[in-house]
């Protein structure tokens, strides 16, 4: 008894130590030193500036609040009272509708039920005070919403030792041991982060490129600089006529268009009767420092365009864009209309694909001037932006899931993370060449410059999207974060060509990566020109059944005739080594 004491103690005390440390590391992401923490703080400091004296004008909506809050917490104590001796009551203050980080029932126990209570009722209480204040520039009020939320929500009870009721049971069961395990995670994540701290979501040992993951039969069969050209085994003997060029975005690894069998689109694909090419594209370091985003286009999906006729005699393609791979496909478009050459596209998927950058959602909260700028001098520092500040940026969009469960389960818990190959991917990020970056986070994300005629110019020629007459297809996601649906259908709107709309369920990933073997979520589809989306929405017919077959049924006007299935490579263009190929072989573990 004294023995386990004793390793009780110690091991919570080493816990402690270094556990002050980890939140150093996670307050880095706001007050560490460099040139876009150092430009988040300017605008977080003239923002709540401007909140202060919008509430100045008002106090007594300030002394509203700050009743509600009292008489809001004297109700609390009262319900506590009262759930202390009758558990049928329900809680006076409850967690939003998703919200799982209390579910426990060890959270009900009355002095954990006051905390949690108290710390809801401040939480609803910050928010609804940012958005009843009135003089605020509505931006403005978004990167205040953005940033208070993460502030309140990264001081959750849960989120330490003593305040969490499964953490205090479960370091008294395991006499600690727990935290140990969680220190030793801690210490791998600090290895593998960049310069801020990147919470694993799932073992990064776990899967292995082209063995359980990305590995659907196919071969490299041109690379450049820029970018690798796969090509996939057929797996019917005839296939259509008219190739498919699948281009994923340039923030992330293809893979996640090919993931395991069952839920590999690439594999569908093929099993349609598709001959599929894809692109890898390199995961670029400072040597790459001097790529343009005119690159991705004349030397990526034009020399991918140009190598597939050359190979299969087909002067067109089908392609697909995924995210921002979708915005590079609009453009290439746009490209060949304004050097007057021949539209290589015969078709055009766009897959959560924003071409309006007008309204990105939560990623807006870092989209205005000052925080371009640090971007900028950060990027021409590096050479390059590193994906796993990227990849933390994006799971701070929705922090609760993606960064502090995390975070509780991993260093609290000590808990390993599970296997799971679609975070698998999430956690496995690519770099972004530093002009590329500032390109895309100024040119599209701050002056929304590619749906403006002529604007964006590649090799002296100005891009106009209207003049780019090709039949699209977008499938966009209720629940997307990052490509928010009513935004990508907007986009569709500035394309000259005839539009097909499908809104499936989930989210920017789950969503798109939805077999139909599975049917896991339904999609919304409706022929109406869409101008409305609460309308579009409401008038609009829904399809249990997985997008991907709708869009089967979309694309079969434009597959052409049946041709004997192509073999891998060509005389001009041999295979150079078996998918997945190198350039996704590049990690940031």
């Amino acid at each position: 008894m004294q023995q386990n004491l004793f390793q009780f103690n110690q091991n919570v005390q080493r816990f402690f130590d270094v556990h002050e440390e980890i939140w150093k590391k996670v307050q880095e992401f706001y007050y560490g030193d460099n040139p876009l923490n150092d430009a988040l703080s300017k605008v977080n400091s003239e923002d709540m500036n401007l909140f202060f004296q919008a509430l100045t004008k008002n106090p007594a909506r300030l002394i509203e609040m700050q009743s509600k809050w009292w008489i809001g917490q004297m109700q609390i104590y009262q319900n506590i009272m009262l759930r202390s001796v009758n558990k049928d009551i329900q809680p006076l203050v409850k967690p939003e509708p998703g919200d799982r980080r209390f579910k426990d029932t060890l959270w009900q126990e009355p002095n954990y039920d006051l905390l949690t209570q108290s710390y809801l009722h401040f939480s609803q209480l910050v928010q609804e005070m940012l958005d009843e204040v009135e003089g605020i520039p509505d931006k403005v009020r978004q990167r205040i919403h953005f940033f208070t939320r993460q502030m309140v929500n990264a001081f959750s009870p849960g989120n330490f030792l003593w305040t969490n009721p499964e953490v205090i049971h479960q370091t008294v069961q395991e006499h600690g041991q727990n935290l140990v395990r969680g220190m030793e995670i801690f210490h791998d994540d600090i290895m593998n982060s960049s310069k801020y701290l990147s919470v694993r979501m799932v073992n990064n040992d776990s899967f292995r490129l082209g063995k359980d993951l990305a590995y659907t039969p196919g071969a490299v069969v041109f690379e450049n600089p820029v970018f690798q050209l796969l090509q996939y085994e057929a797996t019917t003997e005839t296939v259509y006529q008219t190739p498919i060029l699948l281009i994923p975005p340039f923030i992330n690894k293809y893979y996640i268009l090919d993931l395991r069998e069952q839920n590999s689109f690439v594999n569908w694909l093929r099993q349609q009767g598709h001959t599929v090419f894809l692109m890898s594209w390199r995961n670029p370091g400072a040597e790459q420092k001097d790529m343009r985003f005119e690159d991705l286009i004349t030397s990526g999906t034009v020399e991918a365009m140009r190598v597939i006729e050359e190979m299969t005699g087909e002067k067109e393609v089908n392609a697909i864009g995924y995210c921002i791979g979708g915005a590079v496909l609009a453009a290439t478009q746009a490209y060949y209309v304004a050097k007057r050459l021949k539209n290589h596209v015969k078709s055009a998927t766009y897959l959560a694909t924003m071409l309006d950058f007008d309204n990105p959602g939560s990623l807006g909260a870092f989209i205005n001037e000052p925080v371009i700028q640090g971007i900028e001098t950060l990027n021409q520092q590096v050479g390059y932006f590193d994906g796993r500040m990227l990849a933390v940026t994006f799971s701070l969009l929705r922090e609760n899931t993606l960064y502090w469960n995390y975070y509780i389960e991993n260093y609290l818990k000590g808990k390993h993370p599970s296997d799971f190959d679609i975070l698998y991917w999430n956690s496995d990020g690519t770099n972004i060449a530093a002009h590329v970056h500032n390109f895309l986070v100024r040119n599209l994300y701050l002056n929304n410059e590619l749906i403006q005629p002529n604007k964006i110019k590649v090799n002296g020629v100005g891009l106009n999207l209207s003049k780019v007459k090709t039949p699209n297809f977008f499938i966009s996601t209720q629940e997307d974060h990052i490509a928010l649906w009513d935004t990508c259908f907007k986009g569709s709107t500035y394309l000259g060509g005839e539009s097909t709309l499908v809104l499936g369920e989930s989210g920017h990933v789950a969503g798109i990566v939805n077999p139909p073997n599975r049917n896991k979520y339904g999609c919304y589809t409706n022929n109406i020109p869409y101008e409305n989306p609460k309308q579009w929405l409401a008038d609009a017919q829904f399809h249990p059944e997985s997008w991907w077959l709708r869009w089967q049924e979309w694309i079969a006007p434009y597959t052409g005739d049946q041709v004997p299935a192509r073999t891998l490579g060509s005389a001009t263009y041999p295979v150079k080594e078996a998918a997945p190929g190198s350039y996704v072989q590049v990690s940031l573990f």
